[in-house]
């Protein structure tokens, strides 16, 4: 073999090797500090869980070692906003109520409170208040260190106490809201209308000798209506449940009625399923049946549809009554008086919350899942709501 073909080998060789080579000097490896933002970055979200239930002991004592390595403090204490330590986690147990000491005065003043001496075995203790935006406190924060803290450590317990902070006040803007979808719901039971329940027992009591069994199917209806309309259990439900309801108020109403209550429902099966909120369609077909009758003397029809749309489900409620005037709409009054001519707004408006079912459905899915009212006087009222068909975190 000549000298030229052996280096033409050689060569080959070399480029072969740095073809196959290539793909391992392609792979990307995270630096020291890409890797440390990363384990922060999931420390804090551990530490957050907990803290969005709120500040309790279970749910302190969840977030304290993943606090304790955020801080880098050698222990970790939290305390309530009467003093009280909730978790405590790490060495130095002992220090426990020292921390307290420095709690209760890192509250009471709103300020850090460094503590070190004989008392704390040659440690050094910085309680740090959970002070909100809106300058209250809901605890503190007590770090463990070995040396002295200097300016960086102290900055760094401010920082991770202001975070703990911010998951708490997200936990209680949570029980907040909590709150105002149960009093919405209240406030919608206590909207359904009193003429409605006095009617529907006047129209039991005049079939109780006409005809007594179907009086007692009406009663048993009337009981299965109010016991689901006053229900404790959840904000939400699912379809079905709902449209047994609306049956059971129709059953009601066409008792009292008749023939002048025509009612048509088309509903798909694959959306029985879908999660609403509850008594969001209530509202509707009540105004629907009252408006549908209202001013017309051979009564109306009431339209209930149900149809599956992709990602969504698409309810309708329509009535072929009077109508009402679209600068009601216009002007954000959903709620004002859909009343016939002739009748007083006290005694049969419609204010059966719409604005509250709108209400509920933007808080729970966004924005674009409000109600849609399509109406004018004389040509009758549709009112449209449209629903995912799944939500993350929103169930029956």
């Amino acid at each position: 073999m000549t000298a030229t073909a052996a280096a033409v080998m050689v060569a080959g060789i070399l480029i072969a090797g740095a073809v196959l080579a290539w793909p391992r000097t392609r792979r990307t490896v995270t630096t020291p500090a890409e890797r440390a933002v990363h384990m922060a970055l999931h420390t804090a979200s551990q530490a957050a869980r907990p803290l969005r239930r709120g500040l309790t002991e279970e749910s302190a004592r969840e977030a304290a070692p993943h606090l304790r390595v955020l801080t880098g403090a050698e222990a970790l204490g939290i305390a309530d906003a009467e003093a009280v330590v909730l978790a405590w986690d790490g060495p130095y147990e002992p220090i426990r109520e020292v921390f307290a000491d420095a709690a209760r005065r890192a509250v009471a003043t709103g300020r850090p409170v460094l503590v070190s001496g004989p008392g704390t075995a040659g440690l050094n203790l910085l309680a740090q208040p959970l002070a909100t935006e809106h300058g209250g406190i809901v605890g503190a924060l007590g770090a463990v260190t070995t040396e002295q803290p200097d300016p960086g450590k102290l900055g760094a317990v401010a920082e991770v106490a202001r975070y703990a902070c911010g998951q708490i006040e997200l936990a209680e803007l949570d029980a907040s809201r909590a709150r105002l979808d149960r009093a919405e719901v209240r406030a919608l039971r206590a909207q359904i209308s009193p003429h409605f329940i006095y009617n529907a027992l006047n129209t039991i009591a005049s079939f109780v000798r006409t005809d007594p069994a179907r009086a007692r199917e009406l009663i048993l209806d009337f009981a299965d209506f109010t016991r689901y309309s006053f229900r404790t259990a959840g904000e939400f439900t699912v379809l079905a449940d709902e449209l047994k309801n609306i049956d059971r108020y129709l059953i009601l109403e066409r008792a009292r009625f008749g023939d002048a209550l025509q009612v048509r429902l088309q509903i798909a099966p694959e959306v029985l399923n879908v999660v609403l909120p509850f008594l969001a369609l209530q509202p509707l077909v009540e105004n629907a049946v009252r408006h549908g009758l209202a001013g017309k003397p051979k009564g109306g029809t009431v339209t209930l549809v149900a149809a599956d749309e992709g990602p969504d489900c698409v309810i309708t409620v329509e009535d072929d009554g009077i109508g009402m005037d679209p600068e009601l709409l216009r002007s954000g009054e959903l709620d004002s008086l859909r009343t016939a001519p002739g009748t007083s707004g006290s005694t049969e408006s419609a204010h059966v919350g719409l604005a509250n079912v709108d209400d509920r459905l933007r808080a729970a899915f966004g924005d674009d899942y409000g109600l849609v009212v399509e109406t004018a006087l004389g040509a009758g009222t549709k009112v449209s709501m449209r629903i995912p068909k799944f939500r993350a975190g929103i169930r029956a």
